[in-house]
């Protein structure tokens, strides 16, 4: 099957990240260079850029290409094992950051293309470890700038062309809402599959926007129990109960009726909510060993990404939800979205 998979079968769209992770006895002491809190995640600030330079050149961090969208497509790609299979498109700066992320993007066998801003620095995030706290600090940098007008280069848009599936991350929403409708007016004019994750509870709204009306393009729409209760009073659902609004979102209207909509929200421990058409599903979650978990962060970036290398490959969903937790299960047993060198998922197909 893997075999069969075409180059730049699948598309991400998101805003990338070079994330390094410091850990070990030089982590306190940066927390306390920098008056950071042991287990808190902020925007960085201008007393905190020295920070990043300074992990680069003195200390020796783990490097890894992360962004919520980029993460997920890593994983993909990890999974697929056909190198090319996936595409991301970002934006970042011209500066030693890029280089990093591009050579740790790359060689797992991501086709990436940024769009390129070189008066901004790269979007990076440094965690530092502390026992089993984590205190995050990020600069979107130039991340923010992604731009409708690279999509006109013709070598990018035959990318485009060329992808039959599209995983756009609710962060690009809130930088550039003509670029991500461009995609995805592209996408329901060609019957291709549209694949968007909630992302965040204040990226509810942009979903909600009757104006943008972003809700009518997706196929496949990713969130959460919190990101789904907050879409629920955004769009004006008169429920709270997840399993009904996940039902209410799958009935919204869609630019193209020839695929149906299928809405997934995990909640952590509990069951993960399908609705589609009109059934709901919930699938028990399989906790992991306490001694074995090392870092939660990316574990759902990680799940998205097992379920979309099965789904490009038209398997049915309960495969694709098992894989799925596969990569998050591995994912969690390292610092960042990081994962073995090579997979053994096998399904558990009682199909």
């Amino acid at each position: 099957m893997i075999g069969s998979v075409p180059e730049g079968i699948l598309l991400g769209v998101g805003n990338p990240l070079l994330d390094m992770t410091i850990t070990g006895p030089d982590a306190k002491s940066l927390l306390k260079e920098y008056n950071l809190l042991p287990n808190n995640a902020i925007l960085a600030k201008e007393e905190h850029m020295s920070l990043f330079e300074k992990c680069v050149k003195q200390y020796n961090p783990i490097y890894l290409a992360g962004g919520a969208t980029q993460n997920t497509i890593r994983v993909a790609q990890w999974l697929l094992q056909r190198p090319n299979a996936t595409t991301f498109f970002g934006a970042a700066g011209k500066d030693m950051y890029e280089e990093i992320l591009m050579k740790k993007a790359t060689e797992v066998g991501v086709n990436v293309k940024y769009d390129i801003h070189p008066e901004k620095s790269t979007g990076k995030c440094c965690a530092i470890i502390t026992g089993e706290d984590r205190s995050l600090v990020t600069d979107l940098g130039a991340a923010k700038l992604f731009d409708i007008n690279f999509l006109n280069d013709r070598e990018i848009w035959s990318l485009v062309e060329k992808a039959k599936y599209f995983y756009i991350g609710g962060f690009t929403l809130s930088v550039n809402k003509s670029a991500v409708l461009k995609i995805l007016q592209h996408a329901a004019d060609n019957d291709k599959v549209v694949i968007m994750n909630l992302h965040a509870t204040f990226l509810c709204s942009h979903f909600a926007d009757s104006e943008l009306n972003i809700l009518q393009y997706v196929d496949v729409l990713f969130g959460n129990g919190d990101e789904a209760k907050e879409l629920g009073k955004e769009v004006g659902f008169t429920t709270s109960d997840v399993k009904k609004i996940g039902l209410e979102t799958a009935h919204l209207p869609k630019v193209n009726s020839r695929h149906g909509r299928t809405v997934i929200f995990t909640q952590g421990r509990s069951p993960t909510i399908i609705a589609r058409r009109d059934e709901i599903q919930e699938i028990p979650v399989v906790p992991v060993e306490k001694d074995l978990i090392k870092d939660t962060n990316g574990c759902g970036d990680a799940f998205v990404g097992g379920f979309l290398s099965q789904f490009v490959q038209g398997e049915h969903t309960e495969k694709c939800i098992q894989c799925g937790s596969y990569a998050a299960r591995e994912v969690i047993q390292n610092f960042g979205c990081n994962f073995p060198e090579k997979p053994n998922f096998v399904a558990n197909d009682k199909s």
